[in-house]
């Protein structure tokens, strides 16, 4: 539950900068630019479940609490500054665009990079500083990822002998019953 809030403080983070964007462009808020509040929350949301679900398994790992916020953060700057950066890449033509449809393309691509900003810079800032509070306790948590490991365990040695199916085709399996394929 701690993790849940923690993610979805990403969302004011991104508020902050698409509101800012319409605000220095002179643009209002409008139906395209909301939509663009949707897609960018969803972008916030993804970058902080990046840095969130690496930071828990650093603590898992045994690191330190302040060591884990500084590394992780550190380490998740590349995939957090990809996914910011192709999705804001991708709508610069439609901030730039001028002709017919522009005023429909400009609010919401303008809303999307403007908080793909702020968002970016505040995720890696903000969350890993505001993680002390919310980290997950891990006394509590051990038992049940024990409990998790040990199901996934069990389930390794298990052997299917059903042929998978992928379109027309048949995939024999390899194992018990395989070389019964073999010699018809």
């Amino acid at each position: 539950m701690k993790n849940s809030l923690l993610i979805l403080l990403n969302i004011p983070l991104a508020l902050v900068g698409g509101v800012a964007g319409l605000w220095l462009t002179g643009q209002n808020l409008s139906v395209p630019a909301s939509v663009g509040f949707i897609a960018l929350f969803g972008i916030a949301l993804a970058n902080g479940m990046v840095l969130v679900t690496y930071l828990n398994q650093l603590l898992q790992e045994g690191v330190p609490m302040a060591e884990a916020c500084v590394r992780g953060a550190c380490l998740r700057l590349r995939p957090v500054l990809m996914t910011a950066s192709a999705a804001g890449l991708g709508l610069v033509p439609m901030v730039l665009s001028t002709g017919t449809g522009s005023e429909v393309q400009r609010p919401l691509a303008t809303v999307v990079i403007g908080g793909l900003v702020t968002s970016t810079m505040l995720t890696l800032l903000v969350i890993p500083a505001l993680y002390r509070w919310f980290a997950i306790d891990l006394d509590r948590e051990a038992p049940t990822m024990k409990a998790e490991q040990g199901d996934a365990h069990q389930g390794d040695h298990t052997i299917h002998h059903t042929p998978q199916t992928v379109g027309t085709h048949v995939i024999p399996l390899q194992g018990e019953g395989a070389d019964r394929d073999e010699r018809r």
